[in-house]
């Protein structure tokens, strides 16, 4: 498996908390200093609700920075990984990802990709 610099690892739903913007605002400022080949980005348990596309968060009233997830694709970060366990619990098999290139891993995939690489921040 491929090691990477820096591993993101968003676990926190999107609304609630600025948990997930504050993980987001980080990954974009770490690749301006990273290849984005070195840039690993993992959602696992409640942090897969990032990825889901057509939320509406002004109906709660709060700031739509899902959206800014499609930044990634702009900034060639590809290597984006969503634990398929994470997913099925949450019944999200049938979910349309914001994110065209997300590759689904095995839990414990996910975790040996982070145990591999050199940091690991966790969101």
């Amino acid at each position: 498996m491929k090691k990477y610099k820096i591993a993101f690892l968003f676990t926190q739903p999107p609304f609630g908390s600025s948990v997930s913007r504050e993980g987001l605002d980080a990954l974009l400022a770490a690749s301006a200093f990273c290849d984005e080949q070195e840039l690993a980005i993992c959602f696992i348990n409640d942090g897969v609700f990032n990825l889901i596309s057509n939320q509406q968060p002004e109906q709660i009233l709060q700031k739509d920075h899902i959206s800014t997830f499609k930044l990634l694709d702009l900034y060639d970060l590809r290597e984006c990984f969503v634990c398929q366990e994470s997913v099925n619990v949450r019944r999200l098999e049938n979910a349309h990802w914001i994110l065209p290139n997300v590759q689904c891993k095995t839990q414990a995939e996910i975790m040996m990709l982070l145990n591999q690489a050199e940091k690991v921040m966790t969101f």
